[in-house]
C-alpha cells in the first residue's frame, strides 16, 4: 500500500525537511507540495491524496480552513504540523490523526504513521465491503438474506501495547493491565495498579486506539478497563462506584450510567 502524500506549508524549510524525513519511508509517497492554504484546496480536489501533511498558520487561509474547503469532497487524512502548542484541541476536534510540533521528532512521525496506516486500512476494507455488497445485492438479492454474519475481527486494530515517554525513560504498557485513565488538560494519566505515567495525548485520540468493548468512558475525563471492575456500589442522585481489582474507586456520572447495564444481567 502506497500512501499518496501532500506536504502544505508556507515555509520551505519546513517541507523540505519532512519530505527528507518521510523518505525513511518506503511505503509514503510525497506526490506534491503546497505553499498556501488555496493552493492546498486545489490539489487536494485535484489528485486525491491519502495523506497531508497540514500547516496550521499560515497567512491567507489556514490548516483548518483547508479542512473546511474539501469536505465536499472524501477528504483525505490530515497531520497537523506546527510551532504553536496552542492549537492541538482544534486540531483533534477536526479529527486530525495527529498533532505534530516542529521540528517533527522521527520517533513521533513513525507512531503517526502506525497510526495513519490502520486507519487506511480499515477505510479500504470498508469500502471494498460496501461494493460487494452493492453488487450481491443487484445480482443475487436472495444470497444477501442467507449470508452468514462474520466474526468480529475490530478488535485486531486495537492497540495491545502503549509507548509512554515519561521522566526521561520510554515504558512499554500492556493495556490489559491498564485499570483507568484520567484527563488532566492536554495530558492523560494512565494509571495500573502498581504505577501512574503521563500520556501527552488526548481522550479522544486515545479512544479510538482502544478496544471500546473494554474501555469505556464512565465519567467525561474518566475511561475505565471493564475488565477489571469488581464490584459496582450504588450512589446517590443516579450515580456509582466502581470498585476495580487494585481497590480503587472510579465515580460512574449519571450520563454515563449505561456503562452499568453491563454488569446487570
Amino acid at each position: 500500500m502506497t500512501i499518496r502524500t501532500i506536504l502544505v506549508d508556507d515555509e520551505n524549510l519546513a517541507i523540505q525537511g519532512l519530505k527528507l524525513r518521510l523518505e525513511k519511508f518506503p511505503d509514503v509517497e510525497v506526490i506534491d507540495t503546497c505553499s498556501n492554504g488555496r493552493e492546498a484546496i486545489r490539489k487536494i480536489k485535484t489528485e486525491k491524496p491519502d495523506l497531508v501533511f497540514l500547516d496550521i498558520q499560515m497567512p491567507g487561509f489556514d490548516g483548518f480552513s483547508v479542512v473546511k474547503g474539501v469536505m465536499e469532497i472524501e477528504p483525505p487524512l490530515f497531520v497537523f504540523v506546527t510551532a504553536y502548542q496552542e492549537h492541538a484541541v482544534r486540531a483533534f476536534e477536526a479529527n486530525a490523526v495527529n498533532y505534530l510540533m516542529k521540528p517533527v521528532e522521527e520517533d513521533k512521525l513513525a507512531d503517526t504513521l502506525a497510526r495513519v496506516r490502520t486507519r487506511l486500512v480499515e477505510k479500504r476494507s470498508a469500502e471494498e465491503a460496501e461494493k460487494l455488497k452493492s453488487v450481491l445485492a443487484e445480482v443475487a438479492p436472495d444470497a444477501m438474506d442467507q449470508m452468514p454474519e462474520e466474526p468480529d475481527a475490530s478488535a485486531d486494530r486495537y492497540e495491545k501495547l502503549i509507548n509512554i515517554k515519561d521522566r526521561g525513560q520510554i515504558f512499554r504498557i500492556d493495556v490489559d493491565s491498564i485499570e483507568h485513565i484520567e484527563a488532566a488538560g492536554d495530558y492523560m494519566c494512565i494509571r495500573t495498579a502498581d504505577n501512574s505515567l503521563i500520556l501527552r495525548e488526548t481522550m479522544k485520540d486515545l479512544e479510538r486506539r482502544l478496544d471500546p468493548r473494554v474501555f469505556q468512558r464512565v465519567h467525561r475525563s474518566t475511561i475505565v478497563n471493564l475488565n477489571q471492575v469488581r464490584q459496582v456500589k450504588p450512589h446517590t442522585n443516579g450515580e456509582c462506584f466502581l470498585v476495580l481489582d487494585s481497590g480503587q474507586q472510579v465515580k460512574v456520572s449519571r450520563s454515563y450510567r449505561d456503562v452499568i447495564a453491563r454488569f446487570v444481567h
